[in-house]
């Protein structure tokens, strides 16, 4: 039976004020383009958010490195930390690929999402539910804070996150937006959450009392962390800062919230991953000088050692005593497991300069290293060092200037993301994924000399059974043979035209 559809009826506004005109069209979906989700986003209210991620995370020369969805950053800190519930505002889709992603990657507890359609959206509905979602969770024997997230539509949408109350039974509500036309990568990220935690815990400290650190405040004063890296890291750094008279602090992104009062109340900061742009505008609100660079390898060691001495105020005799002491076994480290060979480095982590610096000095050529990730201050040292050394390195790279450098430099390793690892593969080169394999090995002193080593040596070594496979397999897969047949398909002459047929009935 046909149904006719009242459209008069369906225009006239409805006593609850729900507007159904919004539920017949597509509405702004993530396939509008980033140009038009921007424009909306802006036209919502959101002009003020926008133009601080633009400042703290600069795109160029291109717009954005390709990568994956960049909210996955601030997911994986919110899932990573005890007592934090997370709840995800967006498209069904983006949602799903994102639960997938952090299971994937071993999160171990639920994802929150607050489910919309386009009348709930465009209503204001939507944050309503929300709020209700929140209120639901604010279980303060549970948590000690939620995180709310805000994907691409909800942000075009003005969804107004900022209107969430601040605490509910002492449970803290911190909502974020991280669209993927406003945050570049997930890296940067990681630091959208990182930093609004840390300006809440700021505001906190500010106010009174809070809660100490799980394992009490350190006797000597300390350096915080910032950026994920790997376990043994922090635990290398801080033998390096003994000798100082310093220990090493919390790492943030942190565990835990009463890390973030911990990371406040440390001495300095060492910018180990330079991206965090928002963590550190709270950390320089708070007083704390932050130090660029990293002790890696020999010379960024006695840098690094030296710039944290200078920020503490370590009698110069101490650092050169401490110099003394360290630089000679990662020396020996690196001279211990040379490194002989041409590698092009690229990846998306925020490491790249660092993992460079390393291989430069146990003695590999590095013509190329690109980074997802934008110039800061903070990796200054690194760059000019590098520079100095006739490295070329691409900020905001993409995956065409990584191919390009690969083609290039016709290395003996390639390290970098899965596209380019594939594309070396498939010419015979042998490559690591930067992020499992190169990024996930510790890296500071003399640990971090012979781990780094003993992987790469290995891939080079490799480089023989890529010759006898691409010799044994040449032509196989490709152009008319692609494909899975029986036998190998061969090539058939094309068949001549043949005369045009009577038509049937036609007399001879």
């Amino acid at each position: 039976m046909a149904v006719s559809l009242d459209i008069a009826a369906l225009r006239a506004p409805r006593p609850d004020g729900i507007d159904l005109t919004a539920t017949q069209g597509d509405g702004l979906g993530c396939h509008a383009g980033k140009d038009a989700m921007r424009a909306a986003a802006q036209a919502a209210g959101m002009s003020e958010t926008l133009e601080q991620y633009r400042q703290d995370y600069p795109a160029g020369p291109h717009d954005q490195p390709q990568s994956m969805c960049p909210a996955f950053g601030s997911l994986r800190v919110g899932l990573r930390m005890r007592r934090t519930m997370t709840i995800l505002s967006g498209s069904a889709c983006c949602v799903y690929g994102l639960t997938f992603t952090s299971h994937f990657y071993g999160a171990r507890r639920s994802v929150g999402y607050v489910p919309f359609n386009s009348e709930t959206l465009v209503t204001g509905k939507l944050f309503e539910d929300i709020r209700d979602a929140v209120h639901a969770s604010a279980k303060p024997e549970d948590y000690d804070a939620i995180v709310v997230i805000n994907l691409c539509v909800p942000t075009a949408s003005g969804v107004p996150l900022r209107l969430l109350p601040k605490q509910i039974d002492g449970v803290r509500v911190i909502g974020i937006d991280v669209p993927g036309f406003g945050v570049p990568t997930h890296a940067e990220a990681k630091d959208v959450l990182a930093g609004a935690m840390l300006k809440f815990a700021r505001t906190e400290a500010e106010s009174g009392p809070v809660q100490a650190p799980r394992g009490g405040r350190s006797e000597r004063p300390a350096v915080a962390l910032l950026g994920e890296m790997f376990p043994a890291d922090p635990v290398v750094i801080g033998g390096l800062l003994e000798p100082l008279g310093l220990s090493a602090g919390p790492v943030v992104p942190t565990r835990e919230w009463r890390e973030l009062y911990g990371a406040l109340d440390a001495a300095a900061v060492a910018a180990i991953h330079p991206f965090y742009t928002a963590s550190v505008r709270e950390f320089e609100a708070a007083g704390r000088p932050v130090v660029g660079s990293a002790p890696v390898g020999h010379d960024g060691t006695a840098d690094w050692l030296e710039a944290i001495g200078n920020v503490c105020d370590v009698p110069r005799e101490t650092v050169a005593a401490a110099q003394n002491r360290l630089l000679p076994a990662i020396r020996g480290a690196l001279s211990a497991a040379p490194i002989r060979g041409r590698i092009t480095l690229s990846g998306y982590e925020g490491s790249e300069l660092l993992v460079a610096r390393l291989l430069v000095e146990s003695g590999a050529e590095v013509p190329y290293v690109g980074t997802a990730c934008p110039r800061t201050p903070w990796s200054e040292p690194d760059r000019i060092w590098l520079e100095e050394r006739g490295v070329i390195i691409r900020y905001r790279a993409s995956l065409e200037d990584d191919l390009g450098a690969f083609a290039e430099f016709r290395p003996d390793l390639a390290i970098g993301t899965t596209p380019v690892v594939q594309k070396a593969k498939e010419a015979g080169t042998p490559a690591l994924y930067f992020t499992n394999l190169i990024s996930a090995r510790p890296l500071m002193g003399a640990a971090g000399a012979g781990s780094l080593a003993k992987v790469v040596n290995a891939a080079l070594a490799n480089r023989p059974r890529f010759d006898a496979m691409r010799d044994f397999f040449e032509g196989v897969g490709t152009g008319h043979a692609a494909g899975i047949w029986q036998e190998v398909p061969q090539a058939k002459a094309v068949p001549k035209a043949r005369a045009p047929e009577k038509p049937v009935g036609e007399m001879v």
